[in-house]
């Protein structure tokens, strides 16, 4: 039998995850009482169903009796039974973001603000957070992501470590993406912008990939930057980070810094045991572009 327990902050996108645990195979029961999940677990070997794979979503709506899953998790450990847990998170900014597009009051709030009920959120969460096995950050995630995620985890039982990966190509003339951890500057390169019949084009495009790449500062920054995220990654992990944003921007953040946010992109690929996503922040901004 396997065990999942899904748990996480409000609004970090619970009730989606459990939707897609359920599509691929598990039983899954919501806001369960934590009295009742050993007890749960019990039931579920005795079951004559053919059922083997069960999903707990478990978070701060249990109340008081929440402190107690840390002493029935000891307990199933003891016995053998040890469920993984799955903890989904958000950063603070996007959790207000998102419960102020739904006017929903966070259950922890009550008249206050709803960074009050967050913090308070936290703090009750933290034992589970450290006990996690699957820590997913859903911040910067599209719904498809985070069930590219789950299947990696729970389908093709991959390797996973709890890190996702942004490469964000920018313009410095729109400034620097605020949630950068990483930035490259790779105005040094020669810009297509002023060759004639590449100005429109971006760096999606075969001819400015061309273009760029045709350098051989473009390939030996490409080789270094690469080697140093390599050695960083694995660093990182270590260090509990869970969500990394590499940004990688030119002048207008269409040619340059997408072609070699593409290119990193692909070198990266190659280990997966990591989520991993591009984007391109300012590539139809320019008004240049043709439609």
């Amino acid at each position: 039998m396997k065990l999942v327990i899904l748990t996480g902050m409000s609004g970090a996108g619970k009730s989606t995850a459990l939707k897609m645990m359920e599509d691929i195979g598990f039983y899954c029961v919501d806001n369960l009482p934590v009295p009742l999940v050993e007890k749960f677990v019990e039931l579920s070997e005795t079951s004559q169903d053919e059922l083997q794979k069960f999903a707990i979503g478990i978070d701060v709506r249990s109340g008081g009796s929440l402190s107690e899953l840390h002493a029935i998790l000891n307990h199933l450990i003891e016995k053998g039974k040890a469920p993984e847990i799955l903890y989904l998170d958000a950063e603070d900014a996007v959790l207000v973001k998102r419960y102020k597009e739904t006017r929903r009051n966070h259950p922890l709030s009550g008249k206050e603000r709803v960074e009050a009920g967050i913090a308070r959120e936290r703090d009750r969460l933290s034992f589970l957070r450290k006990r996690a096995d699957y820590i997913i950050d859903t911040s910067r995630m599209l719904t498809r992501e985070l069930w590219a995620e789950l299947d990696k985890i729970f389908v093709k039982q991959q390797d996973y470590k709890n890190l996702f990966i942004t490469i964000l190509s920018f313009g410095f003339k729109y400034g620097i993406p605020a949630d950068c951890d990483l930035v490259f500057d790779v105005r040094f390169l020669p810009n297509p912008f002023y060759v004639e019949g590449l100005r429109n084009k971006n760096g999606n495009d075969k001819e400015i990939q061309e273009y760029v790449l045709q350098f051989k500062e473009a390939h030996t920054f490409l080789e270094k930057l690469t080697d140093m995220v390599n050695f960083l990654i694995p660093n990182y992990i270590i260090e509990g980070k869970n969500q990394l944003v590499i940004g990688i921007g030119c002048t207008g953040g269409k040619h340059r810094s997408v072609t070699l946010a593409n290119e990193l992109y692909k070198q990266l690929s190659v280990r997966r045991e990591y989520g991993l996503k591009i984007e391109h922040r300012d590539i139809e901004k320019d008004p240049l572009r043709k439609l």
